[in-house]
């Protein structure tokens, strides 16, 4: 049986925080109190995630994620509520919040924001919806909790299971949400492309493949391979799709961005 859970579990205390400790023991709490050992089977620095094997046990209900319908995330203000579980006592612990369309202070582009506030003892635990919808996996900050969306995490395990690995695409772009940029970006953006949605082009790498195809700081990227966008998630969910075809054939793959100018990015 694997449990999905937060990297920050299995990391090192010291100052690299990056580094996985070394003879790792996993202690695996069953909701009876038992204790078991678990092993680690696979995890991602960038995505903050691990799966830990344990024996199956019937105390332990199998969660059918890759079946489930994604909740709603393109509407800011949400509710969600964040759920984990205490150690020692197995009590579980929740609080409520609501989602945003702001960007998080993580590297990891593909973070959600929600103001649910969270102690460290909830990293790794669920979001979810009002309407009982698991949301993604939270992570701490102090402002709120940070939220990993269930569609990226569905895209990783399948990676955890065809390839080995989390698959990263470089594409040298750092993007967010049209929605969530500043107001002057916005209305600037909506000066020149009134009905423009998608996703905002924040940083463009020198000599990338986004920087070959022509793609500048400033631009809206509307579509990918005509399907439209509206978030930077959706962006990335598509992003994960295609390793698939590349390792299989190992070259680059394009794909068409459509937006304020129309493009074909290669990614490498």
């Amino acid at each position: 049986m694997r449990i999905l859970t937060s990297a920050s579990l299995i990391r090192s205390s010291e100052e690299d925080g990056s580094k996985i400790l070394d003879k790792l023991k996993i202690k695996v709490r069953l909701p009876s109190g038992k204790l078991v050992i678990g092993t680690l089977w696979k995890y991602d620095s960038y995505y903050n995630i691990a799966v830990v094997n344990i024996k199956a046990s019937p105390e332990l209900r199998e969660a059918c994620i890759h079946n489930q319908v994604p909740a709603n995330v393109k509407l800011s203000q949400s509710k969600l509520v964040a759920i984990g579980r205490a150690f020692e006592s197995g009590e579980l612990m929740a609080t409520g919040g609501t989602l945003l369309h702001g960007t998080t202070k993580f590297d990891c582009q593909q973070l959600m924001a929600s103001t649910c506030k969270i102690t460290k003892a909830g990293i790794g635990g669920l979001i979810v919806g009002s309407d009982g919808k698991f949301m993604g996996m939270s992570f701490y900050y102090k402002d709120g909790a940070p939220f990993l969306p269930f569609s990226i995490l569905q895209k990783c395990l399948k990676h955890f299971n065809k390839f080995g690995r989390v698959v990263q695409l470089s594409l040298g772009l750092r993007i967010g949400s049209l929605q969530a940029e500043k107001l002057h970006v916005r209305e600037q953006v909506h000066d020149s492309f009134p009905n423009a949605h998608g996703i905002y082009v924040q940083m463009v790498s020198d000599k990338s493949p986004a920087a070959d195809s022509g793609i500048k700081v400033g631009d809206v990227i509307t579509k990918i391979d005509k399907l439209e966008l509206f978030n930077a998630q959706e962006f990335h969910e598509l992003i994960l799709d295609k390793p698939k075809r590349i390792l299989r054939h190992g070259e680059g793959m394009p794909f068409t961005l459509a937006g304020t100018q129309d493009k074909v990015a290669m990614s490498r």
